[in-house]
């Protein structure tokens, strides 16, 4: 955490000097303890906890040190529970760790382990855990389940929220939400730990039968993600490759992407086809790596040739990353991303549901991201002119569905587009370019231009590239 603000500096003060209280109240309790449990499940949430971070840098992952966390408030009571989740701190990790992130874990999953071990043994948990106290024990154990995970959740959202100036319950909507099932569930493993341990006399064995499946489970996630990240990181170097051509489209394919992530989320697509169509939009325009500096930049009329330049992009993008096997379903969404529903569009005039649901999204979210972020050759659309001239060409040129989508997403979560001003013109330096070819004028009505400037969105530049 370097560089964290103020605010959150403070805040971590206190939560760190009011887990100092809880872990000094609790080693006044060792007395009371079974200090060799609590020694074993110690070491085994520090070897938890380690795996977490080597495993994953999100600040939402879950560990596996959260089972032994909770299987210490059923075996050895709250005050055992806050000293083996305090050990947290003592984890170590593949990369340095600043001592003030360190001390915020241990502190966080110290008070999380507290108040969950309060709220059990008021509801009359017991202690020592066995087979035969089911089902009375059942509501105690999932209350303090879900208090670990709420109280744990809500910590860490509150000083990224107090970082990053945002409300933690959009932290928690945005980067948490979607663990709190996996969190709930590997808590429900730390009963299973304590029952195996105490009640079925398998004492420690009961961490290798239970918790070296999930060790193999988590390396097994580990190395999924790590695979994630060389995809995403593939994806991104192409991405950046495109944009270093056009100061106008930087940013527009992270953009046309999240928008299409948007538009699949309300249609209700699968979770794996949205992964895969977050990729397709950012490459959506790879192919402009094949498509001249100057005719990209240029704010006046395009030459026939310039205008099949520019048509050949899609297939250009197929050549591309054709060889890119994770990409599957995405080569689809790029070939066809600027067909029009009524055959109208290119490279193949495909019509209707003939065109692939990847390209009926992407070109919705290509066309939303075009009119409201300012090119060379015009200033940016408002929002809701740009919806309503989506929703004006629905039916027409883009999917009424994927129109329809977008509009509920934007009303639901908004849209801030970029704001740029415009840079000074630069000479163009690229390859020379068939200048024999006349020039169409967009000033000139008579002119049989292609992409002229005509009063409907369907016939505009923007719809072309």
């Amino acid at each position: 955490m370097p560089q964290l603000s103020l605010k959150a500096r403070l805040y971590i003060a206190v939560v760190v000097a009011a887990a100092c209280a809880l872990i000094g109240f609790a080693l006044g309790r060792l007395g009371d303890l079974d200090l060799q449990v609590v020694v074993i499940l110690l070491l085994l949430h520090i070897v938890g906890e380690s795996l977490l971070a080597r495993g994953s840098r999100d600040i939402a992952s879950i560990s596996l040190g959260s089972v032994t966390s909770l299987a210490a408030i059923f075996m050895v009571g709250t005050w055992g529970a806050v000293l083996v989740a305090w050990s947290a701190a003592l984890a170590r990790d593949s990369q340095p760790t600043p001592g003030i992130k360190r001390m915020f874990n241990g502190a966080q999953l110290a008070l999380s382990a507290g108040a969950a071990g309060v709220v059990y043994q008021m509801l009359g948990g017991h202690v020592g855990l066995r087979a035969e106290h089911f089902p009375e024990v059942l509501l105690p154990i999932l209350a303090a389940d879900v208090v670990h995970c709420v109280v744990n959740g809500g910590l860490v959202a509150v000083v990224v929220g107090l970082d990053r100036n945002v409300s933690p319950a959009r932290v928690i909507q945005g980067t948490m939400a979607h663990s709190a099932g996996s969190y709930l569930a590997y808590g429900l493993f730390g009963v299973s730990l304590a029952v195996l341990w105490q009640g079925a006399d398998v004492g420690p064995t009961a961490a290798l039968l239970l918790l070296l499946p999930l060790f193999v489970a988590r390396w097994a996630y580990a190395q999924y993600a790590e695979e994630q990240r060389a995809y995403d990181r593939t994806v991104r170097a192409l991405m950046a490759a495109v944009e270093t051509k056009d100061f106008y489209t930087r940013g527009h394919s992270e953009r046309v992407s999240a928008a299409s992530v948007l538009i699949a989320r309300v249609i209700g697509m699968r979770e794996d086809r949205v992964q895969s169509l977050r990729y397709a939009g950012m490459l959506h325009d790879v192919g402009k790596l094949g498509v001249p500096t100057r005719v990209l930049q240029k704010n006046s009329g395009l030459t026939e040739a310039e205008f099949e330049a520019i048509q050949r992009h899609p297939g250009q993008g197929v050549e591309i990353i054709r060889e890119i096997e994770f990409l599957d379903e995405a080569v689809a969404g790029i070939r066809h991303h600027h067909e029009r529903l009524d055959g109208r569009g290119y490279p193949m005039g495909l019509a209707g549901k003939d065109i692939p649901e990847f390209a009926r999204v992407i070109a919705v979210a290509d066309a939303f991201d075009s009119m409201t972020t300012t090119r060379s050759y015009r200033g940016a659309r408002s929002v809701e002119e740009a919806l309503a001239e989506l929703l004006r060409c629905a039916g027409n040129q883009f999917d009424p569905r994927m129109v329809e989508a977008l509009v509920d997403a934007v009303d639901a979560h908004g849209w801030v587009p970029e704001e740029r001003s415009l840079p000074e013109p630069e000479p163009p330096v690229d390859e020379p370019f068939d200048q024999e070819v006349r020039a169409f004028d967009h000033d000139d009505p008579t002119a049989p231009d292609p992409v002229s400037q005509d009063s409907e969105w369907d016939l505009t530049r923007e719809s072309q590239l």
